[in-house]
């Protein structure tokens, strides 16, 4: 396992902690009425022991695995090594969860396959689908922000293979089990992804589904990769996340201290560190793909400017704003919908019976969300 763990630090502000794990555990769809008490149970954030982060989350975890729920299981391990591996209850955690999604994939046939990527010499581990030597397939490549694994998102691969797509799903350098380290230059990961998959899809159109952190370094690797026709993104960083110290001050410890364990600084530094992350209006301005994007207006991580700097500087930009807080976990099956129908209508191959149906999947979420 990597997530390699960290050094003797403060830990994490639990409060803090339990209040953005719920983000995560919406976007997987687990009951209120089930993580809620197990929640309650949780006095430590370190440790292994009962009453611990991890502790928790794997017994529940364990529960669900017994009684034969094997995917529930893994998504109650992934939030178990939330938001990254400090100590070993958090390494236990990531390894179930794991574990858990490989037997579940393996055991109900879903056509997911194990892959590595070499990114400069170093094995990346990521799962696919939709991979076919003799009708290769356009690519879409799927990525999570800082805190989420590849096992969180590796569940949608079937569908997106339902789609007509061939499918990867990866982690961003230094989350779950990929060991590089998170820097300027890591939107090489995407073009190692292609590299690796292109016997098997048609990567010459390749499509990225690029979540929070990883929408930053998806319009990096488009700037470079012609390749890429298009990039889908939500609460993605670009600019004054990088650059504004009275934001950052704002920004919560969680994101701060996980952004510097991926860096390999400390916390105190991390800011200063990643200044030159920032896209500049020149290189958004010269963006030659279309770029959809998800912006929530009360966002704690991402700055409105940022969102705002897109609408200046993108020349094909599909926004599409929530109330709502970073990632819009209350608008979930909406943004769901409505970023697969995004990418399904940057393809000049559309089957227009797949987009019509992803097309009625997001009016139906959007009436049943006006109904709540």
């Amino acid at each position: 396992m990597t997530d390699t763990p960290a050094g003797p630090g403060r830990g994490n502000d639990l409060d803090e902690l339990k209040r953005f794990v719920v983000a995560h555990a919406v976007s997987q769809n687990l009951p209120a009425d089930h993580y809620a008490p197990l929640l309650d149970r949780i006095t430590a954030d370190a440790g292994d022991a009962p009453g611990s982060w991890a502790y928790e989350w794997i017994r529940a975890g364990d529960e669900l695995d017994a009684a034969g729920q094997t995917l529930a299981a893994g998504q109650y391990y992934v939030l178990g090594r939330f938001p990254f591996v400090d100590g070993p209850g958090r390494a236990r955690a990531l390894a179930r969860s794991v574990d858990a999604f490989d037997r579940w994939r393996k055991a109900e046939a879903t056509g997911i396959e194990a892959g590595t990527v070499d990114v400069d010499g170093v094995p990346v581990r990521i799962w696919t689908a939709g991979l076919d030597t003799a009708r290769p397939r356009p690519l879409l490549v799927v990525t999570g922000g800082i805190v989420s694994t590849k096992e969180q998102w590796g569940p949608l691969l079937p569908q997106l293979a339902s789609l007509g797509l061939a499918a990867a799903v990866a982690e961003l350098p230094g989350v779950g089990e990929n060991p590089l380290r998170y820097e300027r230059d890591s939107a090489r990961l995407f073009g190692a992804i292609l590299d690796a998959l292109a016997d098997r899809a048609d990567v010459s159109r390749t499509y990225l589904l690029a979540l929070s952190f990883s929408g930053h370094l998806a319009v990096r690797a488009a700037l470079a990769d012609p390749r890429i026709r298009g990039i889908v993104g939500n609460g993605t960083p670009v600019h004054d996340f990088f650059t504004d110290p009275d934001w950052q001050r704002t920004v919560p410890r969680l994101t701060r201290d996980t952004l510097a364990h991926l860096a390999g600084v400390p916390s105190d530094t991390v800011y200063a560190h990643v200044r030159d992350w920032a896209l500049t209006d020149d290189e958004l301005r010269s963006l030659a793909v279309p770029f959809a994007a998800v912006a929530a207006r009360r966002d704690e991580i991402v700055p409105p400017a940022d969102a705002e700097r897109l609408r200046r500087n993108i020349a094909d930009l599909r926004l599409l704003e929530h109330d709502d807080v970073h990632g819009a976990p209350a608008h979930l099956a909406e943004t769901k919908a409505w970023s697969l129908l995004a990418v399904q209508e940057m393809r000049p191959d559309a089957d227009p019976a797949v987009t019509e149906r992803l097309a009625a999947a997001l009016a139906a979420a959007r009436d049943a969300g006006a109904g709540r």
